[in-house]
């Protein structure tokens, strides 16, 4: 069945999923930012609103949103990350202005370069509304792109976010030629993290070790097509964020994700220690090299700590 589909956001993630959906024989409308106007104009007779703007813009697109939502029309949420300013996902950012929406979420290791190429890749769809989830299921997958449902939206949007800051720390490691053994320790204690906050926001264990948790950080922590891993590569190489950021010239949602996951840390008195370093190597605080030093001196623990 051919969908009339409307992407909001053209960055690399929303221009992939656009023209494969078109190569499918779908209908597609977009809007982005740099088009400047008004983006309600867009959800008029379409059957499927995809969004895949940055988590910056989420908040702000919502609210613009809100009072011009067609009653029924189905959202799916495809940005990563955690918004700084009210410490939520992308979907608990769309329920605070839509709450009655037909909501889901796309996520995974989704590294749009190769999914551009048509190499093959799997993603999950995460939903409430398992009809909707199967539904989607059915339209949206492509002989290349296998889907897979969950009924965790909160743990698979908490793994997709955290996974790039675990990410960019596999970045310094490498950047700094820690060998093997280190970026497998790193990996695994990354792990321990993602763990920590994404059962604390209400998510499913098992989701860490899917698509959207392991999965999505295969992919993003060993790949040059990364942005967060090639920016990690920068820092290890002694840039700061500014410069790093402007090497990459893109959207890095690790660094944001990375502030917003610690300032929801020190309110909820949870321990992260690699997410700590992260943001001192960010604010200056600490160098590449120290941040590895004072995280291999902490204090001994059980592994089930983190």
């Amino acid at each position: 069945m051919s969908l009339r589909i409307t992407v909001l956001g053209r960055g690399a993630w929303g221009g992939t999923l656009l023209r494969l959906w078109e190569r499918q024989g779908h209908r597609l409308s977009s809007w982005s930012r740099r088009d400047g106007g008004d983006p309600t104009t867009v959800l008029k007779d379409c059957d499927l609103v995809v969004v895949a703007v940055s988590m910056v813009g989420v908040a702000p697109l919502a609210s613009q949103l809100q009072e011009r939502w067609p009653v029924d029309l189905p959202l799916l949420s495809c940005s990563k990350g955690i918004d700084l300013d009210t410490l939520c996902t992308a979907s608990q950012l769309w329920r605070r202005h839509l709450p009655d929406v037909p909501l889901a979420v796309l996520s995974g290791p989704n590294l749009a370069d190769e999914l551009e190429r048509g190499l093959p890749a799997a993603s999950v769809l995460s939903s409430q509304d398992q009809g909707l989830a199967r539904q989607l299921q059915d339209q949206l997958r492509a002989p290349h792109f296998r889907l897979y449902t969950n009924a965790d939206p909160i743990g698979t949007e908490a793994a997709g976010a955290l996974k790039n800051v675990i990410a960019l720390a596999a970045g310094i490691s490498d950047g700094l030629g820690l060998g093997a053994n280190a970026k497998a320790s790193l990996l695994c204690r990354g792990l321990a993290e993602m763990s920590v906050v994404l059962q604390a926001l209400g998510g499913q264990p098992s989701t860490l070790y899917g698509l959207a948790g392991l999965g999505d950080l295969l992919a993003t922590a060993n790949s040059s097509l990364s942005r967060n891993y090639r920016f990690g590569t920068l820092l290890a190489e002694g840039c700061d964020e500014i410069t790093a950021l402007a090497r990459i010239g893109a959207t890095v949602e690790g660094t944001r994700t990375a502030r917003a996951t610690l300032a929801l840390a020190e309110r909820e008195g949870w321990q992260l220690p690699i997410c700590g370093q992260v943001v001192r190597l960010l604010a200056g605080r600490v160098e590449a090299r120290q941040a590895v030093q004072e995280l291999m001196q902490r204090d001994l623990k059980p592994e089930a700590a983190p």
